[in-house]
C-alpha cells in the first residue's frame, strides 16, 4: 500500500510541473504586462495556445529529414522528464535516486542537442544562425552548470537532489560565499538557458536578435506545440532547481502523510509566484543585450561558478 501511495505522489508530481509550465509562462507574462500598464493576456492564453497549434495540421518542408519529425518530441520527453527529476512539494520519492543533477545537465544538453540538428536540418539561414547561436551559449552555459553542480556536490557531499535538499534545510548549512557565487551564476545560466532577456527576447521574432526562434520557425502544428511546452517546461525546471535547492523550506521529507504533502506544495507554489514576479520584475527593467555581450554575460557565470568552488576547495567553511 505505501508503494502504491509513493507511485501516486510521484506521478502527482510529474503532472504537477506539465499542467503549470504554461500557467508559469502566463504569470509571468501577465505581470510584466502590469509593469508595464497594459492588460495583457489571460492567465491561461499559453493553453489555449497549445490547444490551437494540437488542431492545426502539420505542415513539413519537401527536405525535411525524418529527424526533424522526431525531435519535437524528444525534446519534449527529455525536458519533461528533467523536470519531473527535481523535487517540487516533497523529496525522497519513489524514483528521486534517479534525480541527479548530472542526469539533469545530461538530458537538457541532449534535448540542445538534437534541437540544434533539427534547426539545421532543412537548410534555412535563420535555422542555421539559431543553431550556431544555441550552440555557442550553450558551449558556456553548460561548463557554469557543471561547475554549479559541483560547488553543491562538495558541500552537501552527493549530487542526488533529494540529499542536497534535505542538507541545504539544515541548520549547518549557514551562510557561505560560495553558494551565494553558484545562486547567482544559476540564475544567469537560467536565464541564458530559457532565451529570456537580457539574453533573448521571448516576444520577438526579429532576423538579427532571435535565437531559440529562428531554429523552430520551420515547426507547425503539433510539431510545434511540443517545443512550445517543453520551453515552458524548462522554465519551470530552473525555477523548481533554485527553489528545490536554495529555497528548501516547506520540502516534505521522504515518507511524509497527506498533510505535509500538501503543506509541501502550497509552499511550491508560493515560491513559482514569488520567483516568477522576480523574473517578470528584472526583464521590465533591464533592455536586451547584444548577441555578441552574451559571452561575456555567460563567461560570468562561468567565473563566479569556478570562483565558488575553488573557495570549497580552499575551505569548506566557505
Amino acid at each position: 500500500m505505501a508503494v502504491i501511495f509513493q507511485l501516486a505522489v510521484q506521478g502527482a508530481q510529474m503532472l504537477l510541473v506539465l499542467l503549470l509550465a504554461p500557467l508559469l509562462i502566463g504569470f509571468v507574462r501577465k505581470v510584466k504586462a502590469r509593469l508595464l500598464r497594459r492588460q495583457g493576456p489571460s492567465l491561461i492564453q499559453p493553453y489555449r495556445d497549445l490547444v490551437r497549434l494540437m488542431r492545426k495540421e502539420v505542415v513539413l518542408a519537401e527536405n525535411a529529414s525524418w529527424l526533424f519529425r522526431v525531435t519535437p518530441y524528444l525534446i519534449f520527453a527529455a525536458t519533461w522528464v528533467a523536470a519531473a527529476l527535481v523535487p517540487t512539494f516533497a523529496a525522497g520519492l519513489q524514483f528521486s535516486w534517479t534525480a541527479d543533477l548530472i542526469v539533469i545537465v545530461a538530458l537538457l544538453g541532449s534535448a540542445r542537442f538534437f534541437q540544434a540538428l533539427a534547426g539545421m536540418d532543412v537548410g534555412t539561414s535563420f535555422g542555421g544562425i539559431g543553431a550556431s547561436r544555441e550552440v555557442m551559449i550553450a558551449s558556456l552555459a553548460e561548463p557554469a552548470m557543471l561547475l554549479i553542480v559541483f560547488s553543491l556536490a562538495l558541500v552537501a557531499g552527493a549530487t542526488q537532489l533529494s540529499t542536497v535538499a534535505t542538507f541545504m534545510s539544515s541548520p549547518e548549512v549557514g551562510l557561505r560565499v560560495s553558494l551565494g557565487m553558484s545562486l547567482i551564476a544559476l540564475v544567469m545560466v537560467a536565464i541564458a538557458e530559457n532565451a529570456r532577456i537580457p539574453v533573448d527576447n521571448p516576444a520577438t521574432h526579429l532576423e538579427l536578435t532571435m535565437v531559440h526562434e529562428a531554429m523552430i520557425l520551420e515547426y507547425s502544428g503539433r510539431h510545434l506545440a511540443m517545443i512550445e511546452l517543453a520551453t515552458f517546461l524548462k522554465l519551470v525546471l530552473y525555477v523548481s532547481l533554485i527553489s528545490c535547492v536554495f529555497l528548501p523550506w516547506g520540502l516534505a521529507s521522504a515518507g511524509a502523510g497527506p498533510k505535509a504533502l500538501a503543506i509541501g506544495a502550497a509552499a511550491y507554489l508560493a515560491k513559482l509566484a514569488v520567483l516568477a514576479i522576480l523574473l517578470a520584475v528584472f526583464e521590465t527593467a533591464v533592455a536586451k543585450m547584444r548577441v555578441f555581450r552574451v559571452p561575456d554575460f555567460l563567461g560570468a557565470a562561468l567565473m563566479l561558478a569556478l570562483l565558488g568552488t575553488l573557495l570549497l576547495f580552499v575551505s569548506r567553511s566557505l
